[in-house]
Formats: structure tokens, C-alpha cells, sequence
């Protein structure tokens, strides 16, 4: 019996009302703070896996792992191409001819990075073909002079499939009339919507067109690569460079989007560190309910150790009582968090539809939708830290309590 003692009036003083209604008062703060603690701790690291993926899939699966140039430009690319396939982590490639220019149709002008790719091959690099919502990558022709433009761009332009929108490309033309600014016209084929910020300065051409563009007759501007791994782009690309000599540089993801990967990982810590104060906070709190619980059941544990119970086990009745609590409040946080991690993008859409407003925008945000994923080995880890600092803050009342002496409580009994 005397075994079972600390979990037997542990969690009878869990149950039982309180003369003393700022103690109950404590302990249900207590709890509340807990709950509130692990709840927005696991939605906010569930947002913050969330914008980790997407930037993943949707950014990084539209802008190459790897690109791999050379000086003098790559004329025989296909041999090239087949060759780095063949390389560990390498498994896709595609040419590419890149140009900066500005569209413009009725006066409106928009700056954009034009594209020039093969239909064929960019299915192995990127998952533009996956998100088109007009047309195909099939339209691009070479000599029809099509033009695939982000949603975003083409909403900026006014423009639809069939309009027609003049390209305008930082390179003077000398002509009999004198210097003008090269210039070419485009039948928008299709539009394509990942719901990100390349929606609004990507625009995609075949490749043959981009190259007569750029006066560049067979060669092409780069390979593209896409690795199994994008966290060893770096590596990869220097091993390449370094085997295949001087002529030649590379550069990968790291260049033009690693910046926002690292923000959004130092986020995510700093939040989940902040977060796990606001947890310390509501688990310190339990230290303040033991304590006031031990002074008024001072009488009780008296006549507890008079019938033999030892002080570990008066000690392993408030470490019970406080993991009672304690726990309580970790399995509402849970069950609370997880439903809002698994719901939050439909109710933010819900909202946004109701009251009209947008809350991401994509040429601010990278996306426009508010992502969530949940990690279950992050709800073990917040759960462990909860139930670790519980525990702690249980030791020193339960300390005091086992110090108490039965005959200085009953002299007066």
C-alpha cells in the first residue's frame, strides 16, 4: 500500500476541491499556460516546416540546383548534358538560354527573366509543367515566337492566351535609321502559377527563339542540373567546374535563394526558443502551486509520515501531483496544436475569402498561401521539453515537503 502512496494521494489532491481557491486558481493558470505554450509552439514550428517545403518544392523546383556555363558558350550541350547525368547525386539536365528584358503591351511595362528552354528536357530540371494553368510547354515551337508568362506577370500586363506582347532586350540594334533597342514580338501560349514570386518576373520561350534573340546561333547559355540532394549543390558544382577545366564556372541555389533558406531555418529557432520560454514560464508557475499546496497540507503530510510513510514517498506525492497537472496541460497543447497545425492554411483561406483581404502576397511573401506541415518528431521534441521543465519545477516543493517534521506540525493539532 504505502508503494502505491505517492500516485494513490497524488492524484487524489489533483481531484480534490480546495479550501483555498487561489491555489486552484494557480493550478489551473498553471495548466492553461502549458497548454497555450505547446499549442502555438507546434503551430508555429508547423508554419514554419511549412514555408521550409515550399520554398523546396516550389521555389527551388522552378530555379536550378545547378547551373554550369561556359565562356565561350556550349555548343555541343547535348553530349555535355548526357555526360553530367551520368555523375553521383546529378539527375537531370536541360539547356537554357537566359535573357533580361521587359514586356510591354497598351503602355504597360513589366521587367521579367526570360527563359529559353527545350519542352523536352526542362521536365528533368523543373516542375513548371506541373503548374501550368493555361496552355503547355508543348505550344513552344521553334520560329512560332510563344512566350509563357507567370500569372502574376500576365495580370500585371492585361494579357490572356493569344495576346500578343512586345519583348524588349537590353542590347542596342545599329540599324541604317541609327541605334534602337532590340525588340521582338510574342503570341502568349500559356500561363503557368506556382504561387510564388517568380510568378511575377518568370516568363519561359523556346530555346531556338531565345537564341536567335541573343544572336547566340547553336550555343546555348548554360546546363541547368538538378541533384537528388539540393544541400549539396555546392559541392557538386565545384567538383564539376574543377573536371572540367578553366572554361568553365558554375553556380547553384545557394547564389540567388540560399539567403531566405537560412532566414527562414534561423527563424524557425530563435521562434521555437522564444516559444519554449513562454512553456518555462506556465511549468515554473507549478512551483508557486506545490508550494502553497505543501503549506496547506502540512497537517496531512504530518500524519503521513507518522503512519511510515517515507519522505521519497512524500516527495513522490507532489512530483505526481505536478506531473498530473503538467501533463493535463501537454495533452490539451497537443491535441489543441495539432488540430490548428493540420487546419490552418483552410482556416486562413476561409478568412481571407470572408473579409476579402489577402494576407500573403507573393511578390512579398515568395507564396501566397500560409503553409503547414506537421512534424511529428517536432511534437516529441516539444512534448519531451514540456514534460522535462514539469518535472523540474515539481523538485523543490516536493523537497520542502519531505522536510517537514510531523512533530512540529501536530504540537499544535
Amino acid at each position: 500500500m504505502l508503494d502505491r502512496l505517492p500516485f494513490l494521494v497524488g492524484l487524489r489532491y489533483v481531484r480534490a476541491k480546495r479550501r483555498n481557491h487561489f491555489i486552484s486558481f494557480i493550478s489551473l493558470t498553471s495548466m492553461l499556460g502549458l497548454m497555450l505554450g505547446v499549442a502555438v509552439l507546434i503551430l508555429v514550428l508547423s508554419v514554419m516546416n511549412g514555408f521550409d517545403h515550399e520554398l523546396r518544392t516550389r521555389i527551388l523546383g522552378m530555379v536550378p540546383h545547378t547551373k554550369i556555363e561556359s565562356r565561350s558558350g556550349l555548343v555541343e550541350w547535348e553530349s555535355l548534358a548526357s555526360e553530367l547525368v551520368e555523375r553521383e547525386r546529378v539527375i537531370g539536365a536541360a539547356p537554357y538560354v537566359e535573357q533580361q528584358g521587359m514586356f510591354s503591351i497598351n503602355g504597360r511595362n513589366q521587367g521579367a527573366m526570360v527563359n529559353g528552354i527545350h519542352p523536352d528536357w526542362e521536365n528533368q530540371v523543373s516542375i513548371i509543367g506541373e503548374h501550368m494553368r493555361r496552355g503547355s510547354l508543348d505550344d513552344l515551337k521553334p520560329g512560332e515566337w510563344n512566350v509563357v508568362l507567370g500569372s502574376m506577370l500576365a495580370r500585371q500586363l492585361g494579357v490572356g492566351v493569344g495576346d500578343r506582347v512586345t519583348l524588349l532586350v537590353p542590347e542596342a540594334s545599329i540599324t541604317p535609321a541609327g541605334v534602337f533597342p532590340r525588340l521582338k514580338r510574342f503570341t502568349v501560349s500559356g500561363i503557368f502559377s506556382v504561387g510564388a514570386d517568380l510568378d511575377a518576373n518568370l516568363a519561359y520561350a523556346h530555346i531556338e527563339d531565345m537564341q536567335t534573340l541573343a544572336r547566340l546561333g547553336e550555343a546555348v547559355g548554360g546546363i541547368r542540373l538538378e541533384l537528388d540532394d539540393l544541400f549539396v549543390a555546392g559541392q557538386v558544382t565545384q567538383d564539376i567546374v574543377n573536371d572540367l577545366g578553366p572554361n568553365y564556372r558554375g553556380s547553384d541555389w545557394t547564389y540567388s535563394h540560399g539567403n531566405l533558406f537560412q532566414a527562414i531555418q534561423m527563424e524557425k529557432r530563435m521562434i521555437a526558443l522564444l516559444l519554449t520560454v513562454i512553456i518555462a514560464v506556465a511549468a515554473f508557475n507549478i512551483v508557486s502551486t506545490l508550494v502553497m499546496v505543501v503549506t496547506d497540507k502540512r497537517a496531512d503530510i504530518a500524519i503521513l509520515r507518522t503512519i511510515g510513510a517515507t519522505p521519497r514517498s512524500i516527495m513522490g506525492i507532489f512530483i505526481v501531483q505536478g506531473l498530473a497537472i503538467g501533463m493535463m496541460g501537454i495533452a490539451i497543447g497537443v491535441l489543441v496544436g495539432v488540430v490548428l497545425a493540420l487546419t490552418i492554411s483552410d482556416v486562413i483561406g476561409w478568412v481571407e475569402a470572408a473579409l476579402g483581404i489577402q494576407f500573403l502576397d507573393a511578390g512579398v511573401y515568395f507564396i501566397s498561401d500560409l503553409p503547414s506541415r506537421l512534424h511529428w518528431d517536432d511534437v516529441g521534441r516539444i512534448v519531451a521539453a514540456a514534460f522535462g521543465l514539469t518535472f523540474l519545477s515539481t523538485l523543490y516543493p516536493a523537497w520542502r515537503a519531505a522536510r517537514v517534521q510531523p512533530a512540529d506540525v501536530l504540537r499544535y493539532e
